[in-house]
């Protein structure tokens, strides 16, 4: 049997970290865009994961949700059985929690993931594991240069626990591939965006802060630049790498959508009608990357993805609409976490 799996197969897709912003937006995009697929959302529930996210499909037919943590070598092993291919998103991701802390980073990211592996490969029917990951893992790229960018043979060169972490855990990843013939794929995305993001991330901290009539916080000087991906286009990359990717190799997915951190806060102000005001300076995060930018060339030479939902400023606008109208969404978990992570 081919480890490629096809559109119209009657396969069961494990997706960890299912309850998480990325997540929950792929078993929703999953579900909706394959009609003979199960879903088995495997979430901690730690304090970013949330079901609320997925109340509208938590009854679906196709749809099953289960509690466990990925380091639970138990649960893992009977989550797995009869499933035949892994989208693994669970992960601690906050850089600004890595830095405060990184134990849990390491045990969630590299640890989680390895027994994730071992867990899979004691299953033996995985057709197919696409391991979620991050481009900070490439590092920095020089603000004065903005011919440079990430392609997939750029060195590994993380600067913080969080990125090292997540540099750790694509690296098992790929050993395992080229050790075990393990068919796994490596996927690098860029900055995302839109619904269900946890509200400490710096779009939806800024909407909610502006909803509410409170001043945002920018980071030094606010030219650190990324490149914004809607969540949405995110998980049709994935789910065209799970399809047709081939195994051991790693595709890089951007959103060509390069925006300084001060023109997005600016941005933002402009799209709720308020002024630079409400800006608060404050001081830069320690070790803080100047600029991600991705090269996507390769998901759409050999895949024929592109972004074509993160249009700028609409759906930037769009994400905002929605925070707008989901207060119930957001309110307890921001109440919950507190505003002191930004």
């Amino acid at each position: 049997m081919s480890d490629l799996i096809a559109q119209d197969e009657s396969i069961r897709l494990l997706v960890t970290g299912g309850a998480g912003f990325i997540g929950s937006n792929f078993v929703r995009f999953a579900l909706h865009e394959r009609p003979a697929w199960t879903i088995v959302n495997y979430d901690a529930l730690t304090y970013a994961g949330n079901l609320a996210s997925l109340a509208d499909v938590a009854d679906h037919e196709r749809y099953e949700f289960i509690r466990a943590d990925i380091r639970d070598r138990e649960a893992m092993s009977a989550a797995l059985a009869g499933c035949d291919a892994v989208v693994h998103f669970a992960a601690e991701s906050h850089v600004d929690r890595s830095i405060m802390d990184s134990g849990p980073f390491v045990s969630t990211n590299v640890l989680g993931t390895q027994v994730l592996l071992d867990a899979c490969r004691a299953a033996g029917a995985i057709r197919r594991f696409v391991h979620i990951g991050t481009d900070e893992v490439y590092g920095e790229l020089p603000l004065d240069r903005p011919d440079l960018k990430f392609t997939e043979a750029t060195p590994l060169r993380p600067n913080s626990p969080y990125s090292a972490s997540k540099a750790a855990s694509d690296l098992l990843v790929l050993a395992y591939h080229h050790t075990f013939g393990f068919p796994a794929v490596v996927t690098r995305c860029s900055n995302n965006f839109g619904p269900c993001q946890f509200p400490e991330k710096v779009i939806p901290l800024f909407v909610t802060n502006l909803i509410d009539g409170i001043k945002v916080p920018l980071y030094g000087d606010g030219l650190n630049v990324r490149d914004w991906l809607h969540v949405v286009d995110h998980c049709e990359a994935v789910l065209a790498v799970l399809e047709r990717g081939r195994s051991g190799e790693v595709y890089n997915i951007g959103g060509d959508n390069e925006r300084s951190n001060l023109e997005l806060t600016n941005t933002i102000l402009q799209l709720m009608g308020r002024g630079e005001e409400m800006i608060e300076y404050v001081t830069d995060r320690l070790g803080h990357d100047r600029r991600y930018a991705i090269d996507a060339g390769r998901i759409e030479r050999e895949l024929g993805w592109r972004p074509t939902r993160s249009a700028w400023p609409d759906a930037l606008a769009a994400t905002i609409a929605w925070y707008a109208a989901n207060e119930h969404w957001w309110r307890p978990l921001k109440q919950r976490a507190g505003q002191a992570v930004r």
